[in-house]
């Protein structure tokens, strides 16, 4: 491990605030966005940073790993171990998956979600962004698409297009929405990075199109998610999820639904088959 200046570190994470209000997993994820940013300062003690790493820097770090970045957060530890995981009942729900799976990413999400309730947002938004980064926990790359196939026979049309869209508009500002490009991306994708052609096509349709402000609302409650101090429970959301969620009474993995092993694949990850 490099050396760290902690007082970079903290100013880096938002401040001692910011880092108090954050989870052991969003801690850990952080830290490794700061070592990223200062691949090369932060090898000296003391050094402060400087640069977003650029593209060819990033790639030089694969074969420094023992796990790929796109990994879902079920599936690698990025520190550590894995922990062992609690069983699951005999007939899940999605409020079961969010306390006992997706732990990697379901407080980013209820963080969300209530900062869009307390904008008075549509409740289908709320819901949005309720489940828009679950995905996360089983794969990260091109997650939106993971999300809107593994929730799209429980939910509306809409809050599929906000989940499988949301992840590109990311990349691309909306100055009168209220959403920047994220500075955190100079870091995880590197400052010189060109958004490919497939997905500036997709945000060419998406704008175009009469949901837009749909995924476009998920980014911007995407971004200042984490309240320090504030903890959000599902419990908050049960009514909504109760009125925008599907729940099949044999259990989500269990329905025989096309994407079922999508739900047994979050249940039981330590299955080697």
């Amino acid at each position: 491990m490099p050396s760290i200046d902690r007082r970079n570190l903290i100013a880096f994470l938002g401040g001692s605030a910011a880092v108090a209000g954050m989870t052991a997993s969003a801690r850990a994820e952080a830290m490794e966005s700061y070592l990223a940013a200062n691949l090369h300062s932060a090898a000296q003690a003391g050094s402060s940073p400087k640069r977003a790493p650029t593209v060819a820097e990033l790639e030089a770090q694969i074969p420094t790993r023992t796990y790929r970045r796109g990994a879902g957060k079920l599936f690698a530890a990025e520190q550590g171990n894995v922990p062992l995981l609690a069983p699951m009942p005999a007939k899940p729900t999605l409020t079961d998956f969010i306390r006992l799976r997706f732990m990697g990413t379901s407080e980013h999400c209820l963080q969300s979600a209530r900062l869009a309730r307390q904008k008075n947002l549509d409740e289908d938004i709320v819901f949005a962004c309720l489940i828009h980064d679950l995905s996360l926990n089983l794969m990260r790359t091109d997650h939106g698409f993971w999300g809107a196939q593994m929730f799209e026979p429980y939910v509306s049309e809409k809050v599929t297009f906000a989940v499988r869209h949301h992840a590109t508009l990311r990349f691309f500002p909306d100055h009168e929405a209220g959403y920047e490009y994220p500075e955190l991306y100079r870091t995880m994708f590197g400052s010189d990075y060109v958004v490919p052609a497939h997905q500036r096509a997709e945000y060419q349709m998406v704008r175009k199109h009469r949901w837009y402000m749909a995924p476009r609302l998920v980014t911007v409650n995407d971004l200042y998610s984490f309240e320090p101090g504030v903890k959000v429970s599902v419990d908050d959301f049960v009514d909504v999820i109760g009125r925008h969620f599907k729940q099949p009474k044999e259990g989500l993995g269990l329905d025989g639904s096309p994407v079922a092993h999508f739900w047994r694949s979050a249940a039981n990850p330590d299955s080697p088959l």
